[in-house]
């Protein structure tokens, strides 16, 4: 893979072991994403090629998709490559920041269309059996139409985790608080019980911090965290939803659903795509409908 790059142009973004470069292809002229991950030990470059593999399961509009994976050598060292699509237009995340930069937010319009598609996504991954246990703007790109694609699939596992003991427990509690991002975390994985099921209803408590951010500027718990406050206290209680003229009864109830602190309570994808279905508004021409 590392013949057919020309060398990297811009550093694009960096998390622990991990970087993403902007690289252009030598007989395509395409641009690409890179994601490079600097492997210690057996088990990361294990955890490399899961993370290729995850993404070699979906053709799906809404997901990521690999476009080639290899391991190279680097002196006593190795790095896994990603070769990845790059989206122009950035993450979700930055679209929510441009606008609030100017005063903004999205319309519940762009909100609904944006939330069909990651909840498309989420379907996708859910009906192989599998989570994806770190859904965040972040992690949501956007097409040239608007269109959001999830990516960072490093963190999928199973969907149904049955916890039998207190050792699994807390094996579990550890491993989620490395790979789920904290204040986009469920509620059941800040405290997992001795005996209980995880299951991919994680991924909607997610979902519904997605959506406060699309609604507000900013996720329900991104200031606790700020503010050093516990994250694992707040989310055990339920949400108090700002009111705003913006935003319709339907879908301050559709967050409400989502964020429900029972995850045995919360709703599952397949229900919320159908009430977004009911809530999306008729087709018009199709350039008035990008964000």
């Amino acid at each position: 893979m590392g013949d057919d790059l020309g060398p990297s142009l811009t550093p694009l973004a960096h998390s622990g072991f991990s970087f993403v470069d902007l690289v252009e292809g030598l007989h395509d002229g395409q641009f690409y994403a890179l994601k490079r991950i600097l492997c210690h030990e057996q088990q990361d470059q294990e955890e490399a090629q899961r993370e290729a593999d995850m993404h070699r399961l979906f053709h799906h509009p809404n997901i990521l998709r690999l476009v080639a994976y290899c391991l190279r050598e680097r002196g006593t060292k190795h790095e896994a490559w990603l070769l990845l699509p790059f989206f122009k237009r950035g993450t979700l995340w930055n679209e929510i920041e441009k606008l609030k930069d100017k005063g903004n937010f999205l319309t519940e319009e762009q909100i609904i269309r944006l939330l069909l598609g990651i909840c498309r996504g989420l379907e996708a991954i859910h009906a192989k059996g599998y989570a994806h246990r770190d859904l965040k703007p972040t992690n949501i790109l956007l097409g040239n139409e608007g269109q959001p694609v999830l990516m960072d699939l490093g963190s999928m596992n199973q969907a149904c985790i049955h916890v039998e003991g207190s050792r699994q427990a807390l094996a579990l509690q550890d491993w989620a608080a490395q790979r789920c991002t904290i204040s986009y975390r469920a509620p059941e994985l800040f405290s997992v019980q001795s005996h209980c099921v995880i299951d991919e209803r994680t991924d909607v408590w997610s979902l519904g911090c997605v959506l406060y951010a699309m609604m507000f500027g900013e996720g329900p718990y991104d200031m606790v965290f700020q503010k050093g406050d516990s994250v694992a206290l707040a989310v055990q209680n339920q949400l108090s939803i700002p009111q705003s003229p913006r935003h319709s009864s339907a879908l301050r109830q559709l967050l409400t659903s989502m964020m429900t602190v029972d995850p045995q309570q919360r709703p599952h994808i397949p229900l919320l795509l159908s009430q977004l279905e009911v809530l999306q508004p008729p087709a018009r021409d199709e350039h008035t409908t990008h964000i």
